[in-house]
C-alpha cells in the first residue's frame, strides 16, 4: 500500500451545475500531456463518487505534493460566468466528501492531515477552505 499522508481537495473549476465526468477530466488531463487522470476520486453533482486514478499511483493533482497525497475534486468550483471562484458543492457532495474522507483516513490513518490545493498553489480552488472544514474528521 502506498504511504498517504495528506488528502487535497480540489474542484474542477467548472460552472455551478455543470454536470462533467470522470471522462471528461481525464480528457483534459490527457490533453496535458498526462498519462491519465490526475485525481484519484471525482464527486459528482449527485454525490456519486467516481474512481479516477488508481490510489495505489502516484496522482497528478498538485505539483510537488503527489507523492505521498491522494486527491478529490469536486465537479464545479467557479460561478456561472465561468470564473469567479464559489462554493458550489451541493448537499449530496458534501455529504459524500465527508463520507470519502472518513473511508480514507480509516484505511490510510487518523494522522492523514486534509488540504485544499489553494493551500499549495496560488488558485482558489477548491474554492472553500478545506483545511478548516475538515479539521475534525
Amino acid at each position: 500500500m502506498r504511504a498517504i499522508n495528506k488528502i487535497i481537495v480540489h474542484c474542477s473549476a467548472t460552472r455551478e451545475g455543470q454536470h462533467i465526468d470522470v471522462d471528461t477530466i481525464k480528457d483534459w488531463h490527457l490533453k496535458k500531456g498526462w498519462s491519465d487522470i490526475g485525481y484519484h476520486y471525482v464527486v459528482y453533482l449527485d454525490g456519486t463518487i467516481k474512481t479516477g486514478r488508481n490510489v495505489e499511483i502516484m496522482g497528478a493533482h498538485t505539483r510537488g505534493y503527489n507523492q505521498g497525497s491522494i486527491g478529490i475534486c469536486y465537479v464545479g468550483g467557479v460561478e456561472l460566468d465561468g470564473t469567479t471562484p464559489k462554493d458550489t458543492r451541493t448537499e449530496s457532495q458534501k455529504k459524500s466528501l465527508i463520507k470519502l474522507l472518513y473511508i480514507l483516513k480509516s484505511i490510510y490513518g487518523a494522522d492523514v492531515s486534509i488540504h485544499g490545493h489553494r493551500e499549495f498553489s496560488a488558485k482558489a480552488c477548491p474554492s472553500f477552505d478545506a483545511k478548516k472544514e475538515y479539521k475534525n474528521l
